[in-house]
C-alpha cells in the first residue's frame, strides 16, 4: 500500500477554494496533476514538499507543481485558512509565447528550489486584490460573468509572473531538510528512466541501505520505490497523452514489465492506460 496517493481531478482550466479549518487535521502525502498555489491566511502551519520543509507566515504563497509529493502539517488547533487554486497544466501550455509564459512563475520555483513565496505586503496588493475579485466573482450571476472569471485569473496569473520577474518576491528558505536526502531526489528526477535500485542509490551516495530507507521514508513520508512509481507513472501519462504508444511509454519511462505497469497505471489514474491516448 503506497503511502501517498494523487489526490483531486480537474477539468476545466483553474479553480479556487477559500478554506478554513477550525479543528486540526491531518493531512497524508499526496500530489496533484496540476498546478497548486495555496496562499496562506492564518495558522500554525509547516509545509513540506519533496523533502523540503517551511514554517509559513500569513500570506506567504505556497507553489506546488504538477507530481511533486507534498502535505501540510497543523501543529496546533488555530483555524487553519488558505485560498487554495488549481491551475490546469494545459492551460498554462496554451499561454506560452515568446514574449510571456504563465508558468514562469513555477519555472522559477524550481530554478530557485524554493516553493514559498513572500511579498512584503502581501495583504495589500495588487495581486492579492486580484485574488480576491475572483474569489468574489463566483458569487456573480451578472452578464458575461464566466467571461469575467477567465479575464480576473489570467490578470492574477500576469500579477503574480510580473512580481516574479521583477523579484518583488522573496523565494523563503526551507525551515528544515536533509541535504542527503534533496541529493537523492534530485538524483532521482534526473535519472528516472534508468535502472534506480536502493543498492544503486546506497553506492552512489556512499550511505547504508538502512540508512538510506530509513532516513527517506521520515523525510519524505514514503519509501523509495512508491516515489519511483508514482514519477514514472506520471511521466508515462504524458508521453501517452503526447502521443507515444503505451507499450513504448511503459519502458520509456523505466518501467520493465508491461502487465506490472498497466496494472500501477490503472491503479494510479483509475483507468487503463489506452483510455489517456489523444
Amino acid at each position: 500500500m503506497a503511502e501517498y496517493e494523487k489526490k483531486g481531478y480537474l477539468n476545466q482550466d483553474f479553480r479556487i477554494f477559500h478554506l478554513v479549518d477550525e479543528s486540526q487535521r491531518e493531512f497524508s502525502y499526496h500530489y496533484h496533476d496540476f498546478y497548486k498555489l495555496v496562499i496562506f491566511i492564518r495558522g500554525d502551519v509547516t509545509y513540506c514538499i519533496e523533502g523540503k520543509s517551511y514554517e509559513l507566515a500569513p500570506y506567504d504563497m505556497v507553489l506546488v507543481n504538477a507530481g511533486e509529493v507534498h502535505r501540510p502539517i497543523v501543529h496546533s488547533l488555530r483555524p487553519y485558512e488558505r485560498i487554495i487554486i488549481y491551475i490546469s497544466p494545459q492551460f498554462l501550455q496554451s499561454y506560452r509565447q515568446a514574449d510571456y509564459d504563465l508558468g514562469l512563475c513555477f519555472e522559477k520555483v524550481r530554478k530557485e528550489q524554493s516553493n514559498v513565496l513572500r511579498m512584503p505586503s502581501m495583504k495589500n496588493s495588487k495581486l492579492y486584490q486580484v485574488c480576491r475579485e475572483l474569489e468574489s466573482s463566483f458569487k456573480d450571476t451578472d452578464y458575461a460573468s464566466g467571461l469575467y472569471q477567465n479575464i480576473l485569473f489570467l490578470e492574477f496569473m500576469i500579477q503574480l509572473n510580473r512580481a516574479a520577474v521583477h523579484d518583488a518576491l522573496d523565494f523563503t528558505e526551507t525551515a528544515a531538510a536533509n541535504d542527503k536526502i534533496l541529493n537523492i531526489l534530485s538524483y532521482i528526477n534526473e535519472h528516472l528512466t534508468e535502472d534506480v535500485s536502493i543498492d544503486l542509490l546506497a553506492e552512489h551516495f556512499f550511505i547504508s541501505k538502512y540508512y538510506l530507507m530509513h532516513s527517506f521514508k521520515e523525510e519524505t513520508g514514503y519509501t523509495i520505490g512508491n516515489y519511483l512509481s508514482a514519477k514514472r507513472l506520471r511521466y508515462a501519462k504524458e508521453l501517452i497523452s503526447g502521443g507515444m504508444p503505451v507499450t513504448q511509454a511503459c519502458f520509456e519511462c523505466g518501467f520493465k514489465n508491461y502487465s506490472t505497469f498497466s496494472r500501477a497505471y490503472k491503479k494510479n489514474f483509475k483507468v487503463p492506460p489506452t483510455q489517456h491516448i489523444e
